[in-house]
């Protein structure tokens, strides 16, 4: 399935049902007087989040989306029906944005999760709402109100307990593919992945979400690259793992380039947990390893391990530092934002028994 996270479309709501004009008419009953009802509700467009999807890919091709009008009313008191209102299904972490993309009108963040992005018109009112004593038998009804109509801009924004970050070719699509059964195009060249990849983390009986983000270039918080499109998937993840190519010739270029870019973005993501992973440490000796270790260490706060994701060295100790971040943000999710990160449930797994992609 072709992966698309954002898309532009049209919606507009049902137009209410109109009014009647209708008078009762029966047997030995000469001024019967009106009873025409009320037009139903057009229907409203909704957006709501729902589980299974992790791409907005039907929203490439359909484009407009019209909900059904109200019914009109009809004699004997009777309010026509209202419209059945159109849902339309989005993964969870989509934003629904106005056509210039300048105010946000919703972040769907949570399951079964909508917001009514267009509501239906009113009904019209039958002629039974203009009796009175001094009008009995009014001819006046009301036609439904208009529905709405607009463009907007859907976005989404993977949510994810972990994301892969690095420059073009450092390895993130190995190593996502050696720790989870997610099938990432894998190849020696830069910018082989063009789309983020979902995958899920299987680590001493515990399980957890990690995206491989596309690789990022100087100036992605630009707009390079398409960069703006990755870094926003970045913004869900509760953890970064930023893989640095050990083979490269300057390791500390490749940490600050990221760094800054991320900073460009969004200033909060620099506080955001991160591991970076010296990666690759299969195709360079031993002493290459140590000596660029050293230069990483003197401008990198953040723990760094030494991985190689085709030979699998290091990864189970890398896994086992993103599941302890993991944890700790699960926790705090599902005790609120004062959680005491320290007092966890006792339904948290404690890290046993051995770890295995899923």
């Amino acid at each position: 399935m072709k992966f698309v996270d954002q898309t532009r479309v049209f919606v507009k709501s049902g137009p209410g049902g109109n009014g009647c004009v209708s008078f009762r008419r029966e047997k030995f009953v000469e001024f019967g007087g009106p009873n025409g009802g009320d037009g139903g509700r057009g229907a409203h467009v909704i957006i709501r989040a729902v589980q299974g999807l992790n791409t907005l890919v039907d929203y490439r091709y359909k484009r407009h989306y019209k909900a059904q009008r109200g019914i009109d009313g009809s004699g004997r008191n009777m309010t026509g029906r209202y419209g059945e209102d159109l849902i339309m299904e989005v993964p969870i972490g989509t934003q629904v944005w106005d056509e210039d993309q300048e105010f946000l009108l919703a972040d769907l963040t949570k399951l079964d999760q909508e917001v009514v992005i267009a509501e239906g018109g009113e009904g019209g009112l039958g002629n039974t709402n203009f009796k009175s004593a001094t009008n009995q038998a009014p001819r006046t009804a009301t036609k439904g109100g208009e529905g709405e109509e607009l463009y907007i801009v859907l976005r989404l924004k993977l949510i994810a307990d972990a994301g892969l970050l690095g420059l073009p070719n450092a390895g993130k699509s190995t190593f996502l593919s050696a720790v989870t059964r997610a099938k990432p195009k894998i190849a020696d060249y830069p910018f082989t992945t063009i789309a983020p990849q979902l995958g899920v983390v299987g680590f001493k009986g515990n399980e957890f979400v990690i995206a491989d983000i596309p690789g990022l270039i100087e100036g992605a918080s630009e707009g390079v690259g398409l960069g703006h499109r990755f870094l926003g998937h970045v913004e869900r993840c509760g953890v970064l793992l930023h893989l640095i190519d050990a083979v490269q010739d300057d390791v500390v270029d490749a940490y600050t380039t990221i760094m800054n870019e991320l900073e460009a973005y969004a200033e909060e993501l620099k506080d955001r947990p991160m591991i970076v992973g010296l990666n690759k440490c299969d195709a360079t000796i031993e002493e290459d390893i140590e000596e660029k270790l050293e230069l990483l260490k003197e401008v990198c706060p953040h723990p760094i391990v030494v991985l190689s994701g085709v030979t699998g060295e290091g990864v189970e100790e890398t896994l086992g530092a993103l599941w302890k971040i993991v944890k700790n943000d699960i926790t705090a999710r599902r005790l609120g934002d004062q959680a005491d990160l320290e007092q966890l449930p006792d339904d948290v797994h404690e890290d046993d028994g051995d770890w295995s992609p899923v």
